[in-house]
């Protein structure tokens, strides 16, 4: 993470320095990054935070950011002094004239992070150190660039132009053909979309359908959903299960047997094996005699050939051969730990049986469905057990009662701790129960004494029918109702997806009376998660939209800068389905982050309009001029931000498929919105300024004028009371 944070830096830096032209402006700039950076570590201490897996991801992403405030001050000032002004004045008056634009951009990201970071729950409180890094960083790149950055400008700075005489002069002035090209072509097809009206509509009606296509992309299953992106940690759980009567010498043998054949493979790097439990936890150390794992590390060379998830499944299969007599599970190890069950299913019925009959339908389901793996049910019959039938007629006659006959056998086969020791200030447990040999067969059980009221000694054959018999291994209850889970592990496909098809398929089974259903695992948190980033994604845009109400003084205007984050969804989505990546919280952490990034390039289209607007230029003129000025400025700090997020998409390692899905809907969104927002957004103001010329009240009211008003039509009242 830190090498990726130090590349994103080198990268941005060589980007200034081929807009700019100059290693002097470049170095100005890139002023803000170790400034803002190193800063926000003080803000981050005073939060309580560390420098973990969240906040150093949110310091490589904010890179391009950080020199978005001070790359727009400084191409304003370099433009003053082109302008014939000195270096003080170019410096004063360029960073005064675009202070408003950058500090609205600046406060746009900043609250769109905000209904995060106050929210609770548990993707709150993992993105949390994540948005607040942002924010702080963020907050503290708008001080440098009206601080630091003019007054080094003021100090330093100076025209220079780029000599044809050198390689590197001539490959800039060959960039910058191509860049006024570019700039041309822009221009031209912005000068068509507001020649006339139907060709606004014919643009307004192609980024719509561009839209909607873009979101066909989920509904028709191109991109799958998850609660957490999937990552690859070179490592698993084999499990292995004999039958439940098995002794643990019996499974350490099975265990054994699977040691050997593993060590001969060369994929495999180490092993930790642990017999007599499983790392589910469902059950005590005890109680499983019959179960083992071994937690398998790959070699690293072998998962960039091969994803660790389908080297398990092909393991399984071999092993299936290898421990005849043994069921074979294999649990995938994520960044949140072990994988038990991505995807679960409960089941809540009246009964038991009820419960357990809908969920094995439902699983045989399941196992139909492409993607599944190792489908189970929590709870299986043919757990051997001894049943005991009491007749209480028998008992009563013989003086027992079912109290002390229930209290007898518990303290028989598991104890009683009622009793204790006392050493000093120390207390122990002393557990009273029958030897081993005492209660090994089925005879022992029904050789079992009671003494009665009058002192006879009474065994349990003779008033109850002791007998075998086998029961589920698990009795599971949710929300006080008898339920049975069915879990499974998920291969090739988002878990989301597979949820997606299998409800469709168990929903047309026959429910009887009392049956429900619940998600839980992965698809349970990722419908809370999903639920969570939406009400913040509203909340960010309705954020977005106050604050611009309150820069602009106006409620119109806003509503076009609204109409870029439309734009940026569709190059989102389009790269998530083109680098096979899913809906998850870390994806629309992505979405949710555009909403700032991408307004900013429509705030100072509309700003620059509303300046040339005000000096006297036509609506027409003010779009064609604002789209021409600011289209450099838009392109540098776009580019600045996606080369600072193309390492975080590259990177290999652990957490590197965490975050990759993040960095590439950024980068897809940013692309998407750099173009159609310099198209889109004039059309759109055009459009908003024609109907507020029709229906619009006319100019703004003079507040100032009205209050002095006021105060001439006041003082003939008070002359008239003191009168």
């Amino acid at each position: 993470m830190i090498f990726d944070l130090v590349l994103a830096i080198v990268l941005v830096g060589a980007i200034m320095l081929l807009f700019l032209h100059s290693i002097r402006n470049a170095a100005f700039t890139m002023v803000a990054i170790p400034l803002s950076l190193i800063a926000t570590f003080i803000g981050l201490m005073l939060m309580g935070y560390t420098l973990n897996l969240m906040s150093l991801l949110a310091l490589s992403l904010v890179v391009g950011i950080l020199v978005d405030d001070a790359i727009v001050v400084i191409e304003n000032i370099h433009r003053h002094m082109e302008m014939g002004k000195n270096k003080v004045r170019a410096a004063y008056d360029g960073a005064r004239e675009i202070g408003f634009t950058v500090t609205a951009i600046t406060l746009v990201i900043v609250v769109v992070f905000l209904p995060i970071s106050l929210s609770t729950g548990l993707v709150a409180n993992i993105l949390r150190q994540f948005t607040v890094t942002v924010m702080i960083a963020t907050l503290l790149s708008l001080l440098v660039s009206f601080t630091v950055v003019p007054w080094l400008y003021s100090r330093f700075g100076k025209l220079e132009h780029t000599s044809s005489s050198s390689l590197f002069g001539r490959f800039l002035n060959a960039f910058e053909s191509s860049l006024d090209r570019l700039t041309s072509g822009i221009g031209s097809i912005l000068k068509w979309s507001l020649r006339s009206k139907i060709n606004k509509l014919v643009t307004l009606a192609i980024s719509v359908v561009m839209f909607f296509a873009s979101l066909m992309l989920v509904g028709k299953g191109y991109i799958g959903s998850d609660f957490f992106p999937g990552n690859d940690k070179g490592e698993f759980y084999l499990q292995i299960e004999m039958n439940k009567d098995a002794s643990i010498e019996q499974t350490n043998f099975m265990t054994q047997k699977a040691e050997a054949y593993l060590s001969q493979k060369p994929e495999v790097v180490r092993m930790i094996t642990t017999v007599g439990q499983a790392s589910d936890g469902m059950m005590s150390t005890s109680g499983t005699k019959y179960k083992s794992e071994i937690h398998i590390f790959v070699n690293k060379e072998h998962t960039k050939l091969e994803p660790t998830k389908v080297f398990s499944a092909k393991l399984k299969r071999e092993m299936e051969g290898v421990l005849v007599g043994a069921k074979v599970k294999t649990v995938n190890i994520g960044i949140m730990g072990a994988e038990n069950a991505p995807l679960k299913l409960t089941i809540i019925g009246p009964t038991q049986e009820d419960a357990m009959e809908f969920a094995s339908q439902a699983a045989n389901l399941l196992r139909n469905i492409p993607g599944s793996s190792q489908v189970k049910l929590t709870s299986e019959d043919g757990n051997p057990e001894i049943n005991v039938k009491v007749d209480r007629d028998k008992m009563n006659s013989l003086g027992l009662n079912v109290a002390s006959v229930g209290m007898a056998m518990r303290t028989a086969f598991s104890g009683n701790t009622d009793t204790k020791f006392r050493a000093g200030d120390k207390e122990y447990d002393i557990n009273i129960r029958y030897d081993e040999i005492g209660r090994a067969s089925i005879n022992d059980v029904k050789d079992l004494k009671f003494i009665n009221s009058h002192g006879q000694v009474i065994k349990l054959e003779q008033f109850a029918d002791v007998s075998f018999g086998s029961g589920p291994t698990l009795l599971e209850r949710r929300d006080k109702s008898p339920s049975v889970s069915v879990e499974a592990q998920v291969v090739g496909k988002p878990a989301g997806t597979i949820a997606q098809e299998w409800e469709a398929e168990f929903t047309k089974l026959n429910f009887k009376p009392g049956v429900s259903y619940k998600w839980g695992g992965n698809m349970e948190n990722q419908s809370e998660g999903f639920g969570s980033l939406g009400i913040a994604l509203l909340a960010s845009i309705l954020l977005v939209y106050l604050v611009m109400v309150a820069l602009y003084d106006n409620f119109v205007t806003p509503f076009v800068v609204l109409f870029s984050i439309p734009l940026s969804f569709i190059g989102a989505l389009l790269f998530l389905a083109l680098f096979n990546q899913t809906l998850n919280i870390f994806t629309i952490l992505g979405i949710i982050m555009l909403i700032g990034l991408v307004a900013k390039n429509a705030i100072m289209l509309v700003d620059f309009a509303n300046h040339r607007k005000a000096e006297g230029y036509s609506t027409y003129e003010a779009l064609v001029s604002a789209n021409h000025a600011r289209f450099r400025p838009i392109l540098m700090t776009t580019i600045a931000m996606v080369i600072g997020m193309v390492p975080i998409a590259i990177a290999q390692g652990d957490g590197a498929d965490m975050n990759r899905g993040l960095a590439i809907v950024i980068i897809g969104g940013l692309l998407s919105s750099l173009f159609l927002t310099l198209v889109i957004v004039p059309v759109v103001y055009s459009i908003f300024d024609s109907l507020g010329k029709r229906f619009g009240k006319g100019e703004k009211p003079d507040y100032a004028a009205l209050m002095n008003e006021e105060e001439i039509e006041l003082i003939p009242e008070l002359a008239e009371e003191l009168h």
